[in-house]
């Protein structure tokens, strides 16, 4: 109940400028939290589906581990999809490579989505903050020049009152956005590091199981040079 008082109390003292701030949290919060549970679950997601390929890549069974990607909406299993469709037809590994690049960069941008945009609102809200406090300094002096002396003591301390908390509204906007977005481009880099890592894990796999995959092809003999016999 105090939290409730102080508050409203901190709303009503604040000024018009802090509805603009909330409005600016709300949305950076809104957006953490929709990154988050996104990136949770693609990477619970990621890890079940790598489980279940790890004896099929092991084995050799490829069958079993396209029919077992061909189900699964996960990132990792959208990256090997482009893979395993180019098994069958690729001459190197890198083809394979390239292939499974090509998925890399379908993913990515949908992992990064909109977490630029918490920096950027969490410079908007520390702006707005500093805009809140020089109006209400305006405020402050304007009240000192022009109101009766009897008033000014109030009238001082209520235009204070609305620059300090605008100005701990855009801190608190700003330091929270801020580590939200540190804090999810960090669970970003590793989802999309643990990719990369399955992606080569499965490349070795292949290539371990199909020998010529990396082969280079044999080099013409030169113009002129007679067979050798074996």
């Amino acid at each position: 109940m105090e939290f409730y008082t102080f508050f409203v109390n901190f709303f009503r003292q604040g000024g018009v400028f802090l509805y603009p701030i909330a409005l600016v949290f709300a949305v950076g919060v809104a957006i953490a939290i929709e990154r988050f549970i996104y990136l949770t679950k693609e990477t619970i997601a990621d890890r079940n589906l790598w489980d279940d390929l790890v004896p099929y890549l092991q084995s050799g069974n490829f069958k079993q581990a396209v029919a077992r990607i061909a189900d699964s909406h996960a990132s990792i299993g959208i990256v090997l999809k482009y893979g395993m469709a180019r098994i069958s037809s690729a001459r190197r590994r890198d083809d394979i490579e390239k292939a499974m690049e090509e998925g890399m960069l379908e993913i990515i941008p949908r992992l990064e989505k909109r977490t630029h945009y918490l920096s950027t609102l969490a410079n908007v809200g520390m702006l707005m903050g500093l805009l809140g406090t020089v109006i209400g300094l305006i405020g402050a002096f304007g009240a000192v020049a022009t109101a009766n002396p009897a008033e000014k003591a109030s009238l001082l301390a209520a235009s204070i009152s609305v620059a300090m908390n605008n100005t701990a509204s855009g801190l608190v906007v700003a330091i929270t956005l801020l580590l939200s977005n540190m804090f999810l481009e960090t669970k970003t880099t590793r989802l999309i590091d643990s990719l990369e890592i399955a992606s080569v894990k499965f490349l070795n796999a292949v290539t371990e199981r199909r020998g010529d995959v990396e082969s280079p092809a044999p080099s013409a003999p030169p113009r002129g040079a007679a067979p050798r016999m074996a």
